[in-house]
């Protein structure tokens, strides 16, 4: 059933994508800032506790609803269930649409929209940001978003559903990256300001969480992608990143099409990344960046095919494991 699930999910998500003001991600929201005000109150615990409701809570909601239409009314309904669950979870066109605007700009050779465009979609200032370092960061990012919001979310759904825990891997995912993203900027709730033991709390379990969905991703890309120098990005440069688990991802990345990322580029202001508002910095340092390439265009297109090379591998190998499944 998982493996239908998804690709029915993937279909209608690519016919009818989800809009970005929709109800169910206003839903989580809201509940992220509820669990946050009234349970955060700066011990260690605290966070533990405030991050255990944030994110199982939701997924445990899915669970039982799983649950009851898999037992009490049929596998039929529980399959309508995944697909709408993995419809908000799962799919390229929660940011796609970003990429494709900057791929066209840079195509039409209208650098001041493509740089609007990815400040809108980062919340950075770009005035300053040469071409190169454009398409290197529409990269960077676009290869960060389809990690997290396909190849992460179809672990931990095939993973758990494999379990008997029907969705609730898909949602565990993209609730535990949401609430790391959410409640790392200090001041978005203003006076009340998230605590650095919460923060910290969400950090570590996201870390934790996407520890091996992002090594398979990275190892996907390396197997359609040039398998050599993907794995020698991913053991030599995957350091020079800040975060462990994307800098195995970008590394990889950077091998697989022999392009030049990393570096230090569009740095947020402590604690204010990815808020409405904020202006980030631009460094051109490239020092530490990876080995490849200046990045252009043909990059992007590189990347298209990376990831939908690696969708289709992912596919196929669930359906080879569903279909042994039915066999055995």
């Amino acid at each position: 059933m998982s493996f239908f699930a998804i690709l029915f999910a993937l279909l209608i998500e690519q016919a009818r994508p989800l809009a970005r003001s929709n109800s169910v991600h206003a839903g989580l929201r809201a509940w992220t800032v509820s669990v946050r005000r009234n349970f955060d109150a700066g011990q260690s615990y605290h966070g533990w506790v405030a991050w255990g409701l944030a994110v199982l809570v939701p997924a445990l909601f899915v669970l039982g609803v799983h649950w009851f239409l898999m037992w009490l009314v049929g596998w039929p309904l529980a399959l309508v269930w995944n697909v709408a669950v993995l419809y908000v979870t799962l799919g390229f066109r929660q940011f796609s649409h970003h990429f494709t605007r900057i791929r066209d700009a840079l195509d039409a050779a209208d650098e001041y929209t493509a740089r609007e465009e990815l400040a809108r979609w980062q919340q950075v200032d770009t005035t300053e940001v040469p071409r190169s370092q454009v398409v290197r960061h529409v990269i960077e990012y676009s290869v960060l978003a389809a990690h997290r919001y396909v190849f992460g979310v179809l672990f931990w759904y095939s993973v758990l559903a494999a379990l008997g825990l029907g969705p609730m891997g898909a949602v565990l995912y993209r609730s535990a990256e949401f609430v790391s993203r959410y409640w790392s900027s200090k001041g978005y709730m203003g006076a009340q300001p998230v605590s650095e033991r919460l923060q910290s709390a969400a950090r570590q379990a996201w870390m934790w969480i996407d520890w091996l969905p992002a090594r398979l991703t990275a190892l996907s890309f390396a197997v359609v992608g040039s398998f050599e120098e993907a794995i020698d990005g991913w053991r030599f440069h995957a350091q020079r990143f800040p975060n462990d688990n994307d800098g195995v991802l970008l590394a990889a990345t950077a091998g697989a099409i022999n392009v030049r990322l990393g570096g230090e580029a569009l740095k947020a202001r402590e604690g204010a990344a990815a808020m409405p508002g904020f202006e980030g910095e631009y460094d051109v340092d490239d020092s530490d960046s990876t080995p490849g390439r200046l990045p252009d265009l043909s990059h992007l297109r590189s990347v298209v095919g990376l990831v939908w090379r690696s969708v289709v591998v992912w596919l196929l190998l669930l359906a080879l494991l569903s279909l042994a499944r039915l066999l055995g």
